[in-house]
C-alpha cells in the first residue's frame, strides 16, 4: 500500500461535467467545489530524495549512501529510539535523471519526524540536499452538466461549449490564429494522468509516450515497473480516508485526456470538440494515478520528456518543445523540481505550469513557484480572476480556467475530451466534459506556444528559446477586460493567440534597431528572477510624459544592481540613473520622465534568485 505511505500535498479535488457523444444532456447538473489541501498532520511519506555531493563516497557507493541515511535516522531522535530507526531499514530505489537518489524507508513517517530526518541529512557534509518524495495532485475542479476568413470548426460541440477559444471577453483569440498556424511540427508533452488513446477525437495527434509511475497501487498496473505508453487506467478512489485521513472517495477524472484535448484535440473533423494547436503532436507522460503521484516520478518525467536521460528508460525519440504540467503541491520550490526544470530549459524546452487552485499566493505552490517556468493563473468567461486561482508576482500570465457554478453551464467550465466511465477506461466510451481550474488554463498557454514555434519554423525563422518565448507570450497577452485586484495579481493579461503570432512573425529589424528587451507592464511584477554573478538581463518600459516613474527590485536572495537609460541600452558606466545598494532592494525614480522607451538592465553583482522587478507609473 505504498501510495498511502507518501506525502500527500495540495489535494485539488473537483467535479466533472460530462456529455456523451450524441446523447442528450442530463437535466440536473451536479457541481462540486475544490477541496482544500491536506494539512501537514494528514501528510506522511516513506520516500526521501537525496543528492550527495560530488567527490564524496556516498556519491558513487551504495553502502555509503545508506550509511549516511542510517546515521541521520539515528540522530533524529525518532519516537521509539534506535530500535525504530533501525526498523526503517532504508533502501536505495534508483537514481533519478537529475542525479539524485530515491531512498525508500520500510514504514512511513509523520511530518514532524520526517522533518527531523531531513534536518539531520541536510547537516551531513556529504549531502547537497534532501527532499521528501512528495505527493502531487492534478489542479482541477469538476462538475456534471446539462446539455470571415476565420476557421469556424465543424466539430459539433465547438460553437456552443468552447467559449474559451473565441469569446472576445474571456477567450484566447484562437480562431484568428488558426489561419496562420495550427501547431504542425511541434511536440507538446502533457505530464499528467496519462491518455485515452482510443478516444474518437485524437486521431493522428498522439505519440506513444511513457508511464513513469513506479508504484503499482498508484498506477493500477500489475507491477511497479515503468512501461511504454501512457494509458490512463483511471484515478478513482473507492473509499473516504484512503489516500490520507480526511480524503474523499472520487470518480476517475480523465484529467490528462482533458488537458491534452485543449492542446491538440482533432479539429474541423466533424467530431466532438476542438483543440488549440490541433496539428501539433501530444506526447502523453503519465505520472498521476490513484491518490496522485510522486515528486521523484514527476522529476524523471520532466527530464525524459525534454530529451534528457533517465536510467532504465529508452531515449525519447520525440523530445518536446513544450511541456505542460497541470499539477502541483504546496510548499516552496525544492531542488529536485528546480534541477529537472533547469535541465529541460537547457535543452530548449518551455515548461508551462498551472499556478494552483488554493486561492492563495503562488509562492506556496510548487512547481509554479520554481524559476524558469511559465506559471499560469485562471480567468472566468468575464475575463476576471477566478475564486480559486493562486496569484502573486510569480504568476506570469493567465488563461481561461472557468469560474465554476457562478458562471453556469457552459460558461463556467472548460470543455474537452474525457471518458464516460467513472472508473476503468474499458468500462466507458468517448465522451466530453467540462472542468475548471488552473489545470485547464495552463494548456491554453502551452498550445499557443506551440502555434508560435510552428509558425516560426514554417516561415524559416529560428524557433524561440524558452526565455524568448516566455517574454513574447507575456508581452502579447491581452489586457484584462476587468480590473484584477492589486492584492491578487495574475500576470500581464490573458494569453492571446493571434497577438502572439503577429509579434512572432514581425519583420525583424535590420538597421537603426533598438535593443532587444523584455517588456514590462505597468504595475505588474515580474517575479522569480534568477541569474549568476555577472549576468545581465535587459527590460523595457513605455513611459508617459510627466508622471513619476519608479522602477524597483525586491525579494529573493543574492545581490543585484539596476541601470536605466531612456531610449538606449544602459551599461554599468553609461546610464541615466542607477541603484546599486547591497542586496536586492533597488529603486530608480524619475520625477519628470519623457514619453518613450526606458531600458532597465538588471545586473547580478553576485548570484541571485527569487527576485521581483516592477515598473510603477
Amino acid at each position: 500500500m505504498t501510495s498511502k505511505q507518501n506525502l500527500r500535498i495540495n489535494v485539488l479535488a473537483a467535479a466533472m461535467l460530462s456529455i456523451s457523444a450524441g446523447s442528450a444532456f442530463a437535466a440536473s447538473p451536479r457541481t462540486e467545489e475544490p477541496q482544500r489541501p491536506a494539512t501537514a498532520a494528514q501528510q506522511t511519506s516513506n520516500g526521501i530524495i537525496v543528492k550527495y555531493r560530488a567527490g564524496t563516497a556516498a556519491a558513487s557507493d551504495r553502502s555509503a549512501k545508506l550509511s549516511v541515511v542510517n546515521s541521520a535516522l539515528s540522530r533524529a531522535s525518532l519516537n521509539g529510539g534506535s530500535a525504530r530507526a533501525g526498523a526503517l531499514s532504508p533502501q536505495v530505489v534508483r537514481k533519478l535523471g537529475i542525479g539524485a537518489d530515491l531512498i525508500r524507508l520500510q514504514s512511513r513517517l509523520g511530518d514532524a519526524e520526517l522533518q527531523k530526518v531531513l534536518a539531520e541529512l541536510k547537516a551531513d557534509p556529504a549531502v547537497e540536499y534532501a527532499v521528501v518524495n512528495a505527493r502531487m495532485q492534478r489542479a482541477d475542479l469538476r462538475a456534471k452538466p446539462t446539455e470571415t476568413k476565420q476557421l469556424v470548426p465543424n466539430d459539433p460541440y465547438y460553437a456552443q461549449y468552447q467559449w474559451h477559444f473565441s469569446s472576445a471577453t474571456g477567450g484566447i483569440n484562437a480562431p484568428s490564429a488558426w489561419d496562420v498556424s495550427q501547431g504542425e511540427g511541434v511536440v507538446v508533452a502533457v505530464i499528467d494522468t496519462g491518455i485515452l488513446p482510443d478516444h474518437e477525437d485524437f486521431s493522428g495527434n498522439l505519440l506513444q509516450g511513457y508511464d513513469f509511475i513506479s508504484d503499482a497501487e498508484t498506477s493500477r498496473r500489475p507491477t511497479d515497473a515503468r512501461v511504454p505508453g501512457a494509458l490512463d487506467y483511471g484515478d478513482w478512489v473507492e473509499n473516504d480516508n484512503e489516500c490520507y485521513t480526511g480524503s474523499l472517495a472520487e470518480d476517475s477524472s480523465w484529467h490528462g485526456t482533458h488537458v491534452a484535448g485543449t492542446v491538440a484535440e482533432a479539429t474541423n473533423n466533424g467530431v466532438g470538440m476542438a483543440g488549440v494547436a490541433y496539428k501539433a503532436k501530444v506526447l502523453p507522460v503519465r505520472v498521476l494515478g490513484k491518490c496522485g503521484g510522486s515528486l521523484a516520478d514527476i522529476a524523471d518525467a520532466i527530464t525524459w520528456a525534454s530529451g534528457g536521460t533517465v536510467a532504465g528508460i529508452p531515449a525519447n525519440a520525440n523530445p518536446a518543445e513544450i511541456i505542460n504540467m497541470s499539477l502541483g503541491g504546496s510548499g516552496a520550490c525544492d531542488p529536485v523540481y528546480q534541477a529537472a526544470i533547469n535541465g529541460a530549459v537547457s535543452r530548449g524546452t518551455l515548461v508551462v505550469v498551472a499556478a494552483g487552485n488554493a486561492g492563495g499566493n503562488v509562492s506556496n505552490a510548487r512547481p509554479a513557484n520554481c524559476n524558469n517556468v511559465v506559471a499560469v493563473g485562471a480567468t472566468r468567461i468575464t475575463g476576471g480572476i477566478t475564486y480559486y486561482s493562486n496569484y502573486g508576482a510569480a504568476v506570469d500570465l493567465s488563461a481561461p480556467g472557468g469560474g465554476g457554478s457562478v458562471d453556469g453551464n457552459p460558461g463556467g467550465y472548460i470543455w474537452q475530451a474525457i471518458s464516460s466511465s467513472t472508473t476503468s477506461p474499458e468500462l466507458g466510451t468517448s465522451d466530453y466534459g467540462g472542468k475548471g481550474g488552473t489545470s485547464m488554463s495552463s494548456p491554453h498557454v502551452a498550445a499557443v506556444a506551440a502555434l508560435v514555434q510552428s509558425a516560426r519554423i514554417a516561415n524559416n525563422r529560428d524557433a524561440f528559446t524558452p526565455a524568448e518565448l516566455e517574454a513574447l507570450l507575456k508581452s502579447t497577452a491581452r489586457k484584462f477586460p476587468v480590473t484584477i485586484p492589486a492584492a491578487t495579481p495574475i500576470g500581464t493579461g490573458i494569453v492571446d493567440a493571434k497577438a502572439a503570432l503577429a509579434k512572432a512573425l514581425e519583420e525583424e529589424c535590420t538597421e537603426n534597431c533598438g535593443p532587444t528587451a523584455i517588456p514590462l507592464t505597468n504595475k505588474v511584477a515580474v517575479g522569480g528572477l534568477s541569474g549568476a554573478g555577472g549576468s545581465e538581463v535587459l527590460y523595457s518600459f513605455e513611459a508617459q510624459a510627466g508622471k513619476v516613474l519608479s522602477l524597483l527590485t525586491y525579494g529573493g536572495s543574492g545581490n543585484v544592481s539596476v541601470y536605466v537609460s531612456q531610449g538606449k541600452e544602459p551599461t554599468a558606466t553609461v546610464y541615466d540613473a542607477k541603484s546599486a545598494r547591497p542586496g536586492n532592494s533597488e529603486t530608480v525614480r524619475f520625477t519628470a520622465p519623457v514619453a518613450g522607451t526606458y531600458y532597465i538592465k538588471l545586473v547580478g553583482e553576485s548570484a541571485f534568485s527569487g527576485v521581483s522587478l516592477i515598473a510603477n507609473q
